[in-house]
């Protein structure tokens, strides 16, 4: 069982940034950060592949977020530029239990979630 916990989150205004850590207490393969919006569905913001080859971002964030990780230190990070109020949400780091080729979008296939960190973005 690897334990996640997520850190980094706050307040900003609008056009800010803020950098998300993750740190898992184990070895992990495929990672992602998720978000959930008050009244919304969870929805995946961006994943990487297990040794980091691998990106895929959403639509709605591609260009302002970079998720990176650093297997030494067990951490994975999502850099976060140009916030704006809609990126406000909980952010969750997500991670499988064994590899997965290339990268994939869907929940259902990261065994391990943290607790998750707010982000608020004002404008």
């Amino acid at each position: 069982q690897v334990q996640l916990a997520e850190s980094g989150g706050g307040s900003v205004q609008a056009g800010g940034s803020l950098r998300l850590s993750c740190a898992a207490s184990g070895r992990t393969f495929n990672m992602g950060w998720f978000r959930r919006a008050p009244g919304e569905e969870r929805e995946f913001v961006a994943v990487i592949s297990w040794g980091g080859g691998n990106t895929y971002y959403a639509d709605s964030v591609k260009g302002r977020f970079t998720i990176s990780r650093d297997d030494g230190k067990n951490t994975l990070y999502l850099q976060m530029n140009s916030l704006k109020p809609e990126d406000t949400a909980v952010y969750y780091c997500a991670a499988a239990k064994s590899a997965i080729a290339g990268v994939t979008v869907d929940l259902n296939r990261y065994e391990y979630w943290g607790q998750g960190t707010q982000v608020t973005v004002s404008s």
